[in-house]
């Protein structure tokens, strides 16, 4: 998720701890919401280190707590500097508590999606994500501008109930989010099992769901994909695809079949979003050749995917490449 809605959750988390009195705690969870993602400073470090990585020891339990450690020795000054005196008094163990709350929030929203996170690193590497949601999520980014717009705007213009009232709205709102994505995510998990699925691509309506799964043998590549409501059960007929792996390096392109074989490789190096993510592709009858589409299914918006479209020369088998948003023709997502 974006640092704004992680200031966001922070912020609003700890106002449910504190209220509006003690303000100071506030700020400072809303802050911490946003300090895991700070990891970036040490890219150039990562490759030598693993857990330095974005989404690494930061992302854990372990290192939201010294980030909390050492905040409660800068945090306060510094929000005294920038805010006022008043900013800076208080516990020490209520920052500290509220610097672990608001980081430990941006750990279980980076959870949501389906980009693992170490929670209990350096003891263990083992990821996990709740795939629950999604990384690219409209309604999220809408709601984040919405409630910094009411709570901007709030601010010395209405009487101070009434952004207190906004606050915990808007509190109310996001535990009413969790609870739905929690709670669906755990029922089309039994349906992803009982159909014979491995993954869940979450969408934007949390009753829908993409269901993915791969398997390969040392021949073949076969992916299939299904679009599932909650409460409606497959919108549409599962699809398939299967490929010969490895695929013929040049040659007549026999069909269209062929022709996703010879463009899947090429496709994954061109875009890093395909290598990352579940994906899925298409082939259409071309002039000179065939057309085909690799996409993510889980970069997507308005019905467009993240994806490589590919031109594979009928006679020769040249495959020619390049990334871009487009609509899938079949409506897969």
């Amino acid at each position: 998720m974006d640092p704004f809605t992680h200031f966001l959750l922070g912020y609003l988390i700890t106002f449910g701890i504190w209220g509006p009195d003690q303000i100071q705690y506030v700020v400072a969870g809303a802050l911490a919401g946003g300090l895991p993602d700070a990891d970036i400073v040490f890219f150039p470090l990562a490759r030598r280190f693993p857990g330095l990585r974005h989404r690494g020891l930061s992302h854990s339990i372990v290192g939201v707590t010294v980030i909390a450690i050492v905040g409660v020795f800068a945090v306060p000054p510094l929000l005294g500097t920038v805010l006022g005196p008043s900013f800076a008094s208080g516990s020490p163990v209520f920052f500290f508590v509220a610097l672990e709350a608001g980081g430990l929030s941006h750990v279980l929203l980076d959870s949501m999606d389906h980009w693992s996170i170490p929670p209990f690193a350096p003891f263990s590497q083992r990821e996990y994500h709740l795939d629950a949601d999604r990384i690219m999520n409209l309604g999220a980014m809408i709601f984040t501008v919405a409630s910094y717009a009411a709570l901007i705007y709030e601010g010395g213009r209405v009487p101070r109930w009434m952004w207190v009232g906004t606050s915990w709205l808007l509190l109310a709102m996001v535990v009413a989010y969790f609870v739905v994505r929690l709670t669906g995510r755990w029922r089309v998990g039994v349906a992803v099992r009982r159909e014979g699925f491995a993954w869940v691509v979450p969408q934007a309506n949390p009753f829908e769901y993409l269901f993915a799964e791969e398997r390969r043998t040392d021949t073949s590549l076969s992916l299939r994909v299904a679009r599932y409501h909650l409460l409606r059960g497959y919108r549409r007929a599962p699809r398939s695809i299967t490929i010969a792996l490895p695929s013929s390096p040049s040659g007549p392109v026999r069909d269209r079949a062929d022709a996703l074989a010879r463009s899947y490789g090429p496709a994954l190096e061109e875009s890093w979003v395909l290598r990352e993510t579940h994906r899925f592709g298409e082939a259409a009858d071309g002039e000179g050749g065939y057309d085909v589409f690799w996409y993510s299914l889980e970069f997507a918006i308005f019905g467009r995917a993240a994806g490589v479209v590919a031109h594979v020369d009928a006679a020769t088998g040249a495959v020619t490449v390049r990334s871009k948003w487009r609509v899938p023709s079949a409506g897969a997502l």
